[in-house]
């Protein structure tokens, strides 16, 4: 973690930082999400070029999950996750929320799993009707 540089050093690109601190597995990956909106500096949507700083809030959603952090340090590389989660903190809000919706998916019947063997004759023409629009 970078906590003793001068002050040019205490700030760096957000997309840079997201790679780093292994929210998206690309900068480019994390470029895209910013450009897309799925990414927020204070409550404002971004440019991939703009500068975070320690204690700056940031909201970000990336597979299918929304995080609240607050920027914690800045790291030129990308290090092992145990090291990547020392870079921000989680607001408690976020974590629950995190959390309720992993329950939730958890407790969600998978799609199809009460389909056993083949359709049948009746089946396949109501399957064939809406796939052919009748």
């Amino acid at each position: 973690m970078n906590t003793s540089a001068p002050a040019a050093a205490q700030r760096m690109r957000i997309d840079k930082w997201l790679w780093a601190a292994r929210f998206y597995k690309t900068r480019s990956l994390a470029s895209e999400a910013i450009d897309g909106g799925h990414v927020r500096l204070n409550g404002t949507v971004i440019k991939p070029s703009r500068d975070v700083r320690p204690g700056d809030m940031l909201d970000i959603t990336a597979a299918n999950q929304t995080w609240t952090v607050r920027v914690q340090g800045l790291n030129e590389q990308r290090r092992p996750a145990p090291e990547a989660r020392l870079l921000y903190e989680e607001t408690p809000e976020s974590a629950a929320r995190r959390e309720a919706e992993r329950e939730a998916r958890a407790l969600a019947p998978t799609p199809g799993s009460d389909l056993r063997g083949r359709p049948t004759k009746k089946a396949r023409r109501q399957m064939r009707g809406f796939n052919e629009g009748y």
